[in-house]
């Protein structure tokens, strides 16, 4: 049999094919291998668009605490004329979730850990790491141990009354005392001396924690559209200008109760020798009705002895 040899012409047009082929292979594998990354980073950078803010809690969202401070009103801080804890924010602590307990025990199973809860879902004991001071407690159930541990407003509600919050319908000024994203469990003694304080008169002794507790007091304001006081939005842009990524949330998160340990046996209330003076102390402290057993209860406060004072 006979073998052709393939003519000189023939292996040239074949080798240029070749050529043309590896060239173009080449090509595509180096635009596959530009990063999507670092192509969006050559020129301008993506502006970042403004929050949408709501008057009522719905979905959650994060961005920069300073972008959403930049968007809430500065304004004179209004009259306090009609301001009722419970008139104007409603009784607490409810159970606005209808999740079987109250607001109060809510937070507390959310910040403690080495939690006890009887079968209501009440607190009876566990451990805090104060966030305002860094310090531990130990959290025990009883007239004069409970008050050890309360729960702040971070957006106090004589604060929030006159930054807004009279324009609010009833039922959104309830939600806002409720909300989890307005409370913290802190120790007593802070809370207490912080009273109705905004970011201009009052932050947390811990340093560390100020960016997070401002970004979280600019979040409650956005959430409910209240507004700030020019002293307070100078301070608000002081503390975050230190922190510009710290992130604010506009809506409200679900309280997650962590795993808990089951109460083996009542946790006896002690002798009750840490009360409220009057109701008036007790409203401002935003506790007041104040029912027997729980943190700062006196029969002073009780004048139909059923068990529940300042109602």
């Amino acid at each position: 049999m006979t073998v052709r040899r393939p003519t000189r012409s023939f292996l040239v047009v074949g080798l240029i094919a070749g050529a043309l082929a590896v060239i173009l292979v080449g090509t595509a594998v180096a635009e596959a291998s530009v990063s999507p990354d670092r192509a969006d980073t050559v020129g301008s950078p993506t502006p970042i668009p403004s929050p949408a803010v709501s008057a009522a809690p719905e979905a959650s969202a994060d961005t920069a605490a300073l972008a959403v401070l930049a968007t809430l009103p500065v304004k004179g801080r209004a009259p306090k004329t009609g301001y009722d804890r419970e008139g104007s924010f409603g009784s607490s602590w409810q159970d606005v979730d209808q999740n079987g307990c109250d607001t109060r025990n809510d937070i507390l199973a959310r910040d403690l850990t080495v939690l006890v809860v009887d079968g209501s879902c009440e607190v009876q004991s566990g451990t805090l790491m104060g966030l305002y001071t860094g310090l531990t407690i130990n959290f025990v159930r009883g007239q004069a141990t409970s008050s050890l541990v309360q729960i702040d407003h971070v957006v106090a509600l004589s604060n929030a009354w006159q930054t807004g919050a009279q324009q609010l319908s009833q039922e959104q000024r309830v939600a806002l005392a409720n909300d989890p994203l307005n409370l913290l469990a802190v120790d007593g003694v802070t809370n207490s001396r912080k009273g109705d304080g905004d970011t201009a008169t009052w932050l947390p002794p811990l340093k560390s924690y100020r960016c997070a507790y401002v970004a979280r007091q600019v979040s409650v304001k956005a959430t409910y559209a209240l507004w700030v006081t020019p002293a307070e939005h100078d301070a608000m842009t002081r503390i975050l200008s230190g922190c510009p990524n710290e992130l604010a949330t506009i809506g409200t998160q679900p309280v997650v109760a962590p795993e808990v340990v089951p109460k083996a046996a009542p946790v006896a209330d002690t002798p009750n020798d840490v009360y409220f003076q009057n109701c008036t102390a007790a409203r401002e402290a935003g506790e007041a009705p104040v029912h027997a057993g729980d943190p700062g209860y006196g029969r002073h406060l009780d004048r139909d002895g059923d068990g529940t004072g300042c109602e």
